[in-house]
């Protein structure tokens, strides 16, 4: 079943701090180890150390009527959740699929517990997507979410006119008939070959709001752009936004001019501020948002389009309303001098990131010849200061390619590409990140509150684990009361001539936190920064509209500042736009998902080339090369042995033969299915590359390691 967020109080925000739903206090705590309790800090780690007092949600019943619960909050990527079998109990009713409870936990195998139920959740009956199916009793809902393995029985009363072939979204009821889960169909949403059904199946699953209230399209439409007044006229600077041909929305202008021997830079920002106040309809639909979301065919923005598209967009030559701060950065890219005003300016062009880097490189167009000399060219000068600055810090490059889905007028998929990776584009991402860490300076320099972006470094459990890894490869990270990201990258740089260098930086990579907001500052440890928060896009974050608030406040802006309630609830918030961060990435991962096995359905029994990325106990997950699909090689399909997990090592290990699949291996795979409705693909392999030293290495084995043999 779809995990849900925490529930917030909508509707009231702005009266007063909400009142904490059952569940959502402290008393398990944070991050580290996969298991989020809803706190601030975790004392266990890993998926073997549940604490004894968990909320979980019941996501199957087995064949002999047993519910099965995973814990609400496991945010672990790398393990799946244990198990936890609920316990027959005298005091409450059978919990169906999709109900949530406090239950009290047994620890009674490595990753298997029992549950007894202390207190059911009331309201949290589950919903389902799924392709719904006529039969003679009415029909049944085969789930398009792979990790709901169990289809619903739907009555013909409570179908809702549902045709066989339409995808539906279903309410799962308490209780089970024929031993398997029983729903009624809410809402019709067409059939599986439309256009749009990928990205609705994925707007429905993940449960992201899609319709927003009519209150706050009115507020939306109601708004007018403000007069000069008290701002700051910035109409005369030649600001120029800079995005992909694709962006749906334009929040962020940049500027940059000679400084003597450094820097004067202008970041403006969209002043979402001044038409959404604390408390109003629009912010409550915001908040309940907490960020937009992007599929390949639409934007499920966190503002109406009488905003986000118009008032709130930068387009060229119109007066808009904004944020923005004046940087000065010296010849070695460190920032002295910062100030920020809430100003009136109007864009020059919009831009986009291969037009800039085409012109820059001497390709100029009727748009970019007269912005080359005063815009562009000083745009790149003040990034290489800003460029060597990163370096110096040693900053840990922590994102992994994306995939672009092109999508054509009529819905298909006309190809899927790796993003490109320009100059220009880094060239932005360097101009948001000093902003951003302008913005966290400055509200901690007027002791305002802040709505910090915060990435701490690795658990104590994993760094241990990754020094045992790379130890007998013959890299190290040694032991220090403070770690540093400059001493991962030094591992990479060093590793990049080695023929495991896939394997070493997939390892480091996975090793790291994830990051959060928080209202404490505990630094960005992946960008080597002390203090951080997100300021430029408040279009589309709320986080940002949170730090913009707080600037406001802190320099008497005027109207639209923090209020006293939002900084009550500074914990609250940011723990709500965590987990619609997290809901919107998993939405938008699954919809690239479904494109892509839609578009490689056309290519069954093609042979592709490709990488393992990643090694569990039931196979091997490939990702192709020219798309960047991801895919499973099932475990059955390995070949004439059985293979063991060495999970240390991130490998398969042949028990009879000896041979090794480890992380990172080249491989070459036939293409053997593609299921566009739950996303998934199947490959067999044709080779993977074994590693030519042994593997593991010899003073890491286990007693059963057998050296690869002859057939």
């Amino acid at each position: 079943m779809t995990k849900k967020p925490p529930k917030k109080d909508f509707k009231n925000r702005g009266k007063g701090p909400p009142k904490r739903k059952f569940g959502g206090g402290k008393p398990g705590g944070g991050k580290p180890g996969g298991f989020k309790g809803g706190g601030r800090r975790s004392s266990f780690d890993g998926p073997e150390a549940l604490p004894e007092v968990v909320v979980c949600e019941v996501i199957a019943i087995d064949p002999d009527g047993e519910a099965l619960a995973h814990p609400v909050d496991w945010t672990d990527t790398e393990n799946k959740p244990p198990k936890i079998f609920l316990q027959p109990s005298t005091g409450h009713s059978a919990l169906g699929v999709g109900e949530r409870a406090l239950l009290r936990v047994k620890r009674m195998g490595s990753r298997v517990y029992a549950g007894t139920v202390l207190k059911r959740i009331e309201g949290t009956t589950a919903r389902m997507v799924g392709l719904y199916q006529e039969n003679e009793h009415g029909g049944r809902l085969v789930p398009t979410d792979r990790r709901q393995r169990d289809e619903v029985i739907i009555n013909r009363k409570e179908n809702g006119g549902a045709v066989h072939g339409e995808l539906v979204l279903a309410e799962i009821m308490p209780g089970t008939r024929a031993g398997l889960p029983h729903g009624k169909v809410l809402e019709r949403l067409g059939f599986a070959d439309a256009p749009k059904a990928i990205s609705l199946i994925a707007i429905h699953t993940h449960e992201i709001p899609n319709k927003f209230p009519p209150e706050a399209e009115a507020e939306a439409n109601k708004c007018k752009r403000p007069t000069l007044g008290q701002r700051t006229d910035l109409r005369d600077v030649p600001l120029v936004t800079i995005d992909g041909k694709d962006a749906r929305d334009f929040d962020d202008a940049v500027y940059a001019e000679p400084d003597g021997e450094g820097w004067k830079l202008l970041v403006a920002i969209a002043d979402v501020a001044e038409y959404v106040r604390p408390g109003s309809a629009l912010d409550r639909s915001a908040f309940e948002r907490g960020n937009s979301t992007y599929f390949p065919d639409r934007v499920v923005p966190m503002l109406p389009e009488a905003l986000s598209n118009d008032l709130c967009s930068l387009r060229p030559n119109e007066d808009r309303a904004c944020l923005a701060v004046w940087m000065w950065i010296d010849k070695e890219g460190r920032m002295y001098k910062h100030e920020f005003v809430r100003g009136l300016m109007k864009s020059r062009a919009r831009l986009i990131y291969e037009q800039v880097q085409m012109a820059y490189d001497g390709a100029l167009d009727e748009l970019t010849t007269p912005l080359l000399d005063p815009v562009i060219k000083p745009l790149y000068g003040a990034y290489r200061c800003l460029l060597a600055a990163r370096n110096r810090r040693g900053t840990l490059e922590l994102d992994l390619p994306e995939r672009k889905v092109e999508i054509t007028a009529d819905g298909k998929v006309a190809g899927i590409f790796p993003r490109a990776r320009l100059d220009s584009h880094r060239l932005i991402e360097e101009f948001m990140i000093l902003a951003n860490v302008a913005a966290a300076r400055a509200l901690e320099d007027k002791s305002m509150a802040c709505m910090y972006r915060v990435h701490e470094p690795p658990s104590p459990a994993k760094l241990e684990a990754l020094r045992d890894f790379l130890k007998p490869l013959g890299y190290s990270i040694p032991q220090a009361k403070q770690i540093e990201p400059k001493l991962f990258r030094k591992v990479l740089e060093e590793a990049e001539a080695n023929p495991l260098s896939q394997l070493i930086s997939t390892v480091v990579l996975r090793s790291q936190s994830q990051a959060r907001y928080d209202p404490e500052n505990m630094g960005h440890f992946g960008l080597a920064l002390e203090r951080y928060a997100h300021f430029t896009s408040p279009i589309r974050r709320y986080a940002d509209l949170i730090v913009h608030r707080g600037l406001i406040s802190a320099y008497g802006f005027g109207d639209g500042g923090l209020s006293s309630d939002e900084i009550a609830e500074m914990q609250d918030i940011a723990e709500h736009i965590s987990s619609t961060e997290r809901r919107s990435a998993e939405a938008e991962r699954s919809a690239v998902d479904r494109y892509t096995a839609l578009y490689l359905a056309e290519h069954v029994g093609a042979v592709f080339e490709g990488k393992v990325s990643g090694v569990t106990r039931f196979g091997l997950f490939i990702t192709l090369d020219e798309t960047g699909a991801d895919g499973l090689i099932p475990m059955n399909l390995l070949g004439d042995d059985r293979y063991e997990h060495d999970e240390k090592h991130h490998c398969l290990i042949g028990k009879r033969w000896g041979h090794v699949y480890r992380l990172g291996a080249r491989c070459k795979v036939k293409l053997l299915e593609a299921d566009a409705l739950q996303g998934s693909t199947t490959f067999t392999p044709v080779s993977i590359e074994e590693p030519e030293e042994q593997w593991p290495p010899a003073n890491q084995r286990s007693k059963s390691f057998k050296k690869p043999r002859r057939r």
